[in-house]
């Protein structure tokens, strides 16, 4: 079939829940893709964080196809091999406690509620259920983690949300700590926020956000379901800062390209799951945690943690010698290959631009172009992507 035969089909049988470009992706290797008619593009959206070793790692579809022989699928009223090693990887590399599995993003951050709620009303009485969220966060599409977004574009067509939520400006203590009531369980942030445009916590905000919880019996959580799993140019963004959470939710980058999420939380907190709290019938699967345990090998072997802090490095300066170019670019920020380059007008034109001209990024908040390679890039496809940006915005100007 081609782009346009998929397009039409797809407008006839698919919800109309995203706002897709005119093309329809069918091959992936590495850093690059191609599209039903056979054109090449550079991914620098990277299936939005998820594809962190490129697309098609030799090692992880190689344990797909195995353990797609061995067992795909088996309830967790049994333990499952390939989950128990991926549950000691993430715990030994972060140090907490204890791993929950679910299969995304949004769940993680559903049971991350769910357990923060739980541990309070358990330890420190029924009346603690508040969380307190970021403004300009993005935590998921189900009905709580929807609420814990501070974003009301988000919200519009819902109510009535479900109770329970408060939002605070990021990086700003002084609004936070004003906002920590006796029924305050919880502040939940991203320690860089993604689609809010790619904006990073500060380390002595994050020091000072800990301080507070500590002196006021509430849980921190931290969100690095887009920014965790080497994003940053650390295996968790909060190793940046030093600042340990009690709880700790990811996705995205974990399985490889397979849909797996999980909940960390240190062995005192995790504590307040007992059987029967909490479940997901496809969480942590065989299939997806052989994926994961083979993702998360790769990339401690080929050292593509540390690649990102260095590429990571390398593409702020070439993105940061735009501003000097441009009237209209003013800033750009972020971590490691989590980049965004702050416009004084819309982007749409510039990724549509890009698009055309074989170059994939995207644009958050209306006015901010993402960056997500694989971690694995090098300088010469930094390069290469930089001089289709540099067209782009050329033309834009």
């Amino acid at each position: 079939m081609t782009n346009q035969e998929i397009v039409e089909q797809g407008k006839k049988y698919v919800m109309n829940t995203y706002g897709r470009l005119p093309l329809a992706l069918v091959k992936g290797q590495g850093p690059r893709v191609w599209d039903a008619d056979g054109k090449e593009y550079l991914d620098f959206v990277g299936g939005l964080a998820v594809n962190s070793l490129g697309h098609c790692h030799p090692a992880v579809s190689e344990a797909i196809a195995a353990q797609a022989r061995q067992l795909i699928h088996c309830s967790n009223l049994y333990w499952i091999e390939p989950q128990v090693k991926l549950a000691q990887i993430l715990v030994e590399r972060s140090g907490l406690g204890q791993a929950f599995f679910c299969n995304s993003g949004a769940e993680a951050n559903e049971s991350a509620i769910k357990l923060a709620r739980k541990y309070a009303k358990t330890n420190w009485g029924e009346e603690k259920y508040e969380i307190i969220s970021m403004q300009k966060s993005f935590h998921g599409r189900t009905l709580a983690t929807l609420t814990a977004t501070g974003q009301e574009k988000f919200h519009n067509g819902f109510a009535p949300l479900p109770e329970g939520f408060k939002y605070v400006p990021f990086n700003d203590i002084g609004a936070l700590e004003a906002a920590i009531s006796p029924v305050t369980c919880a502040v939940l942030l991203e320690p860089v926020q993604g689609e809010g445009g790619v904006f990073t916590a500060d380390s002595q905000y994050l020091k000072q956000v800990k301080e507070l919880c500590e002196a006021n019996q509430i849980l921190l959580i931290f969100d690095e379901v887009q920014c965790g799993i080497g994003r940053t140019g650390k295996w968790f963004a909060f190793q940046q800062s030093g600042v340990m959470p009690d709880i700790l939710s990811l996705a995205k980058a974990l399985g490889g390209g397979t849909a797996i999420g999980a909940m960390l939380a240190g062995e005192k907190v995790a504590s307040g799951f007992q059987p029967g709290d909490h479940a997901s019938t496809f969480g942590g699967n065989p299939l997806a945690c052989a994926a994961a345990v083979a993702a998360m090998t790769a990339m401690a072997e080929e050292k593509v943690v540390g690649n990102a802090a260095e590429i990571g490095d390398y593409f702020r300066e070439k993105l940061s010698a735009l501003i000097d170019r441009y009237d209209f670019v003013t800033e750009v920020r972020g971590s490691g290959l989590m980049l965004g380059l702050q416009l004084t007008k819309p982007g749409a034109a510039i990724v549509e631009y890009c698009l055309r001209a074989g170059l994939l990024i995207n644009c958050v908040a209306g006015d901010t172009l993402r960056f997500l390679p694989p971690l694995n890039i090098t300088t010469v496809e930094v390069d290469e992507a930089m001089s289709i940006l540099e067209r782009a915005l050329e033309a834009g100007d």
